[in-house]
């Protein structure tokens, strides 16, 4: 059946079948705040959030404010489940520095959305000593068991880790991950809540995935988002100079170091005087 035979039996106007809504130019940065007053107050509706950011300087109604709650998919969960508080500050980068390949490893998660705004979720995983990104996995969600799996592929090719730092976000901090990583033998280095500049190498990382990849592509869908990053992965590891290495690369980096013997002190880290590229850079996403 045509458009014009359809819309004549349903007495309903052609123009309502064709018109495509504008996104005002505001929206993406509204949303984003959404995300973060969510993240912060999960007990709080949409009417709460819409005075917070009323409060914040949008001018925005609160009807605007429910279509774009409806939109994201935020509701006040039934069930209020307490938060574990598992990090302290020395566990942060500087108390707990790499001393050796495989001697930390940090990840982190950084979200985006696809040409259709559907969400995309990148898990990143990064040897702080040689700063090789050991993992950059994309899917519409992931789960601490989505994480597991990505840890142990990483793990078979390369090696178990000393030390895994990361924030105290729910896929790190579930039980599930917390009693493979115990069976492992991988001591868990949780920062402590609200410092995200104590895991400031994964926040390195994901500022340069956010500026490189994400603000520079438009994916199709999560396919599409795979390839791009598996190739941005292998240009950051093989072909971009590193300035804390020497402006080498890491997979140049990497393949300099040679085992120590056994009870040699540690290799030595990097200079001191040129680790400012890695200095925490804090990203403005939706870890």
């Amino acid at each position: 059946m045509s458009e014009r035979r359809a819309c004549v039996v349903l007495e309903q106007p052609r123009s309502t079948q064709r018109y495509a809504a504008e996104v005002k130019e505001d929206e993406p940065v509204i949303v984003k705040a959404m995300h973060d007053l969510v993240r912060r107050h999960p007990r709080y509706g949409y009417r709460r959030v819409w005075a917070l950011l009323r409060a914040d300087g949008f001018a925005i109604n609160r009807k605007r404010v429910h279509r774009l709650w409806r939109r994201e998919g935020f509701r006040v969960p039934a069930k209020q489940h307490k938060k574990r508080r598992l990090g302290v500050s020395e566990n942060g980068i500087i108390r707990k520095r790499a001393q050796r390949i495989n001697d930390v490893w940090c990840w982190d998660f950084i979200h985006d959305r696809d040409a259709s705004g559907r969400p995309l979720k990148w898990l990143l995983l990064q040897d702080e000593f040689t700063r090789e990104g050991l993992a950059l996995e994309v899917a519409r969600s992931m789960t601490a068991k989505d994480a597991i799996d990505v840890l142990c592929q990483v793990m078979l090719i390369r090696g178990v880790p000393r030390h895994l730092r990361s924030d105290n976000g729910p896929e790190f901090i579930a039980t599930a991950l917390r009693k493979y990583l115990d069976c492992a033998g991988v001591a868990t280095l949780y920062i402590e809540p609200g410092a995200p500049w104590q895991n400031g190498y994964a926040e390195s990382l994901g500022g340069k995935v956010r500026d490189e990849l994400l603000n520079a592509e438009v994916f199709d869908g999560v396919s599409d988002a795979r390839a791009l990053s598996e190739r941005w992965l292998s240009e950051y590891n093989h072909r971009r100079p590193h300035s804390s290495l020497g402006y080498q690369t890491p997979a140049a980096f990497a393949a300099s170091l040679r085992p120590a013997p056994l009870g040699a002190a540690p290799l030595p880290a990097p200079a001191a005087a040129t680790v400012l590229e890695d200095q925490p850079t804090l990203m403005t996403t939706g870890t």
